[in-house]
């Protein structure tokens, strides 16, 4: 499909060529139902307590987390592979790249600021004062 206009010139500014990714009604809607499944799962997990550990809880919720992600960045944004020659995807993974980097580096600086931390001395304990001898 060609986007000249009649006189021969460039795209018209209206015909569409901008939004040439977006989606459907169906994918919106699949992308909501998953959204939103991914979002009750978690805190299911949660607030029912069911996983006993909490480490383990903590790791699927993120990972749950992570495709929610892969969710947005698929139904709502249409980033993949295919549009503009993989060049959106590229620019994303190279921006999450960085954010992990940034992240991981500020947790790691932030753990070892607390490790070697000088210790501090427990605060005295509150005494109660006696009351005067009776004569």
């Amino acid at each position: 499909m060609n986007h000249a206009s009649a006189s021969g010139g460039s795209a018209a500014h209206g015909d569409g060529s901008m939004h040439a990714h977006q989606g459907t009604l169906r994918s919106y809607l699949t992308g909501f139902v998953l959204a939103a499944i991914l979002t009750v799962i978690p805190f299911w997990l949660v607030m029912d307590h069911v996983i006993a550990s909490r480490n383990l809880a903590i790791f699927v919720v993120l990972a749950l987390a992570v495709v929610q992600i892969f969710v947005h960045i698929i139904y709502f944004l249409h980033l993949d592979f295919r549009s503009e020659d993989g060049w959106n995807m590229m620019s994303f993974i190279f921006t999450a790249v960085l954010v992990v980097i940034v992240l991981g580096a500020s947790i790691w600086v932030m753990f070892e600021e607390n490790a070697n931390m000088m210790p501090m001395s427990p605060p005295p304990s509150v005494q109660q004062p006696h009351p005067p001898p009776n004569p």
